[in-house]
């Protein structure tokens, strides 16, 4: 059973929105930190957003202001709306899960990985 499982990508235009979802098939969904990172072919993974159990949310400057993190930890959930979208926003979107850490922004702290969803804005 795959432990998170990605929706909601597709192509736009730039300046629309988008709204990605994260399910997850874990009780421990609530414990720790779930994330979105992005990744284009040849680039290291980038970290988008990252949101805690408490709510607490976390930024790249890059979306800082257009994106939104949430999570609805009742339905095992997390979102991420994406509004104003940029060319530069186009690349796969794969949501994470990690526990005990206390810096949400790299990669290497997350143990569980979903299978991504693409996102593609067109100029």
């Amino acid at each position: 059973q795959v432990p998170l499982v990605e929706s909601g990508g597709g192509s736009v235009q730039a300046g629309d929105s988008l709204t990605l979802s994260c399910a997850a098939s874990e009780r421990t969904f609530s414990r720790g930190f779930m994330a979105w990172f992005r990744q284009v072919p040849g680039k290291a993974r980038e970290f988008v957003a990252a949101i805690k159990a408490t709510g607490r949310s976390y930024y790249a400057d890059s979306v800082k202001g257009r994106f939104t993190i949430s999570r609805d930890n009742a339905k095992n959930t997390v979102f991420l709306q994406m509004n104003s979208l940029k060319p530069e926003d186009t690349a796969l979107y794969t949501c994470a899960r990690a526990i005990g850490t206390l810096d949400p922004t790299p990669a290497e702290e997350y143990d569980l990985w979903g299978q991504g969803t693409q996102v593609t804005v067109s100029s």
